[in-house]
């Protein structure tokens, strides 16, 4: 009886462990890195304020849907944190084009492109290039592909 109890009493331990590494992820539709950082430590606020892609500071960060985002300010941080979904890249910081494609695919912090108010990223300029050929018809694309692959892995969606 006592082994079964310290079996079950350790089985809920693991579990438990476990799932609390899952709580702090980033979520399935953010695209982050292992440490769950976004955009690769840019700064979001910068391409709007700045008009230039600027790599933040670890002494300056917030979490947004679980993904950890740097600053080079604490006013660009607090910035951020007033509202979150105007200055977090669309997508989830994923591919625009991607997303269009129906693909949840990284980005390079340096293919951007605000467009009406939003921050658009891309794969890499090559990429970026072919999404600018077409931005708002590529968008309404987009648009309408996100809610079905938002919440499915980056893996799953990928590999069809």
């Amino acid at each position: 009886m006592m082994k079964l109890r310290t079996l079950l009493k350790t089985a809920t331990i693991a579990s438990s462990l476990a799932l609390s590494s899952f709580a702090f992820s980033a979520d399935i539709d953010m695209s982050a890195d292992k440490n769950d950082l976004a955009i690769q430590g840019y700064d979001p606020i910068a391409y709007f304020t700045d008009s230039n892609p600027t790599k933040g500071n670890a002494q300056y960060s917030a979490t947004y849907k679980n993904a950890i985002y740097h600053f080079v300010s604490a006013e660009n941080r607090d910035t951020f944190r007033s509202d979150p979904t105007k200055y977090a890249p669309q997508y989830g910081g994923y591919c625009a084009m991607g997303v269009s494609l129906n693909k949840k695919l990284d980005t390079d912090p340096t293919a951007w492109r605000i467009v009406d108010n939003k921050l658009y990223l891309n794969l890499n300029k090559d990429v970026q290039k072919r999404w600018l050929e077409d931005v708002s018809g590529n968008i309404v694309i987009a648009e309408k592909v996100w809610p079905t692959i938002k919440l499915v892995s980056a893996d799953v969606v990928n590999a069809e």
